[in-house]
């Protein structure tokens, strides 16, 4: 069996997500309710959910899931590649693989080495890719 990750909006979405909600409310009792009757009553319910829910993720520390990531092969947690995927996916610029700064400054030293860059060039690459870790 995989593994499962629970996954919450973050709270300024959901803040955001909880007044809409309320207008929404207002709308379904106000108007939706009085002109078109059952779907009106439909409408508000559904409106109020959505709006406890956000409402639940905004303001308090344990909030509501809306979505839920399996993940059935563990053994893909392992795999270099895949989660080098995964971090170019969630867009984490804070997280930096060791073996491509490494890889790199192989490459840029390989450069230097050949003639095909300055010291100054390779000093000033080294400086930046180590930066970057």
């Amino acid at each position: 069996m995989g593994k499962k990750i629970k996954v919450k909006p973050g709270k300024e979405q959901s803040k955001i997500a909880f007044f809409v909600g309320i207008v929404f409310c207002l709308i379904g009792l106000f108007v939706i309710i009085p002109t078109a009757g059952p779907f009106g009553i439909f409408w508000t319910v559904m409106a109020v959910i959505m709006t406890v829910t956000h409402g639940k993720n905004a303001f308090t520390e344990d909030g509501i899931s809306t979505h839920e990531i399996v993940i059935e092969n563990n053994d893909l947690m392992k795999n270099e590649k895949f989660m080098k995927d995964i971090a170019e996916k969630i867009k984490d610029e804070d997280y930096v693989y060791i073996s491509d700064s490494k890889k790199r400054l192989e490459e840029i030293k390989l450069l230097y080495e050949n003639g095909l860059m300055t010291k100054e060039e390779y000093e000033d690459k080294r400086k930046s890719i180590i930066a970057d870790i």
